[in-house]
């Protein structure tokens, strides 16, 4: 791979980590490891991050009950430049969160969000799909939407646990792209998954 390209692909390294959730107050924090892989028109580049991702659930919940499992990202700053080159702006952010084994989906929604681009929230097969369009621009200020899924407790007994999507490169938990000038701009597409994936809140249904 070129090193201009290993650069450019940094840039979205760089980004991934704020762009991903961050730490609140009230919520279970844990810090999770991505294996992420960026493509360039010259090769693919590997390389990982570590993130703090914080959930909120209740300890306890009863059969039959509905309750709120709560993402809550944190304001962040995109890089004007990584390398030498310019973060034109990152676009297309993709995160994903599996709804809890021994829970129903209920409803979903998110609020809030800075200076990313138009937001949406979807269900299917299992998994909720935060999506954002961005762009992000290079330099500036953003947040992602708080993030509320409600779910209905399953059989007494059994446990809601909490972890972050992603099995691989192909079947990835957080995605997005990077636009990155180098001697044109070129477009950084990445695929990430937690490696490990650990559990991160854990409900006892009762």
């Amino acid at each position: 791979m070129k090193p201009t390209l290993r650069r450019a692909a940094a840039a979205l390294l760089a980004i991934l980590p704020a762009l991903a959730l961050a730490p609140t107050a009230s919520a279970t924090p844990t810090t999770v490891a991505y294996a992420c892989r960026a493509d360039t028109p010259f090769g693919t580049q590997d390389f990982s991050l570590t993130q703090p991702a914080d959930v909120s659930a209740p300890a306890t919940a009863a059969s039959g009950s509905t309750f709120a499992i709560v993402v809550d990202p944190a304001a962040a700053t995109a890089p004007a430049s990584v390398g030498g080159f310019t973060l034109r702006r990152v676009q297309n952010l993709v995160f994903k969160v599996p709804i809890p084994a021994n829970t129903t989906f209920a409803s979903g929604s998110v609020s809030g969000g800075v200076n990313v681009g138009t937001t949406a929230l979807s269900v299917s097969g299992g998994v909720a799909t935060l999506t954002a369009t961005g762009p992000v621009s290079g330099g500036a200020s953003f947040e992602l939407p708080t993030i509320t899924l409600n779910v209905v407790a399953g059989a007494p007994g059994t446990t809601a646990t909490t972890t972050l999507y992603g099995t691989g490169y192909t079947d990835p938990g957080l995605t997005a792209t990077a636009i990155v000038r180098v001697l044109f701009d070129v477009s950084v597409p990445a695929a990430c998954y937690p490696d490990p994936n650990p559990v991160i809140t854990t409900t006892a249904i009762v």
